[in-house]
């Protein structure tokens, strides 16, 4: 049964990330409508292969590996996972209409620094990812997953995407 119960929860999980790509369509139309440049094209799809791959590798590790559900563990990242929710969609909050899931950066709109999380966090959104990245295949044991989301983010974060998101920023001044 748990099984069954974590792969709901994978799946809500997904559509809540389509959620997310209907706020981040009509934010980045917005965005360069305004005169946005858009950066970081070659990396982009890479991230929606390991972020979509991070659901099915969750799914499959369990289903195919019989991982089992370890309460102490996997309540607490269940907790973990669901407020890595909260988070992300404080960070949707605080950017508004300057959040999407592309590096586009609009002439003037200057980087958001004194609201929610980005008070305290430069790239609140890429840690809350990472944790994220953890705690949701840790629900139901997948470390494999856990691990290889981990590494793969890791390189992708600090190899392109945060060095391009900075360098776009500071062409704009």
């Amino acid at each position: 049964m748990s099984v069954v119960l974590y792969v709901i929860f994978i799946l809500l999980t997904g559509g809540e990330r389509i959620v997310e790509l209907v706020i981040s369509k009509r934010n980045a139309a917005a965005a360069m409508a305004r005169g946005g440049k858009e950066y970081g094209l070659r990396h982009f799809p890479f991230m929606v292969v390991l972020h979509t791959g991070l659901l099915l590798a969750c799914i499959a590790e369990v289903v195919f590996a019989a991982r089992p559900f370890i309460p102490w563990l996997g309540w607490p990242m269940l907790v973990i996972a669901l407020l890595c929710q909260v988070g992300r969609y404080s960070v949707i909050s605080s950017l508004g209409p300057q959040w999407n899931t592309r590096v586009i950066v609009v002439p003037g709109a200057g980087r958001v620094t004194a609201r929610g999380l980005y008070r305290f966090l430069r790239h609140s959104n890429y840690v809350i990812v990472a944790i994220e990245g953890v705690a949701l295949p840790l629900v139901h044991t997948a470390w494999v997953t856990a691990i290889a989301f981990t590494v793969l983010n890791a390189v992708l974060l600090l190899g392109f995407r945060i060095p391009t998101e900075d360098r776009a920023l500071r062409e704009l001044g």
